[in-house]
């Protein structure tokens, strides 16, 4: 990552967490949202810019503890793409499952195209055709 940025291994500002989703293309959440995926989450990591302290990344983990780990709210502002934002986030959060998970774990994310290019490059592959992710859509 760029020396201009720096990783902190910790949930951002709820303010910052709803801003970001929005600015990076993520679907919009509130306040009363963003408060629980903060303090529920089982990791965060988040990069600040140094000169302005303004967060411009973020990723979180979702999981049990034990065999299950998801990754979400991967985003990076677009004004600050291309300075390995993303790849130290998601680098951060998989050694982070590796270091304090028991042995084997299972990590998985829900790849939207823009970020596919980078969950590769860090392993990542498809699950199809042995598994295939689902949503339950909105009423």
């Amino acid at each position: 990552m760029h020396q201009d940025y720096r990783l902190i291994t910790a949930a951002p500002p709820v303010a910052d967490y709803v801003r970001l989703r929005a600015e990076a293309g993520l679907s919009p959440k509130t306040k009363a949202q963003a408060a629980p995926a903060l303090t529920g989450s089982w990791a965060w990591a988040h990069v600040e810019h140094r000169s302005t302290g303004e967060v411009v990344g973020m990723g979180r983990v979702l999981g049990d503890g034990g065999w299950y780990f998801h990754i979400a709210d991967m985003a990076t502002l677009p004004a600050h793409q291309g300075r390995g934002i993303g790849r130290a986030v998601i680098t951060s959060l998989i050694d982070r499952i590796r270091e304090h998970a028991p042995d084997d774990p299972y990590i998985t994310l829900m790849a939207d195209e823009p970020g596919r290019p980078l969950y590769r490059s860090v392993g990542f592959r498809d699950a199809m055709p042995h598994s295939m992710g689902m949503v339950l859509p909105r009423e």
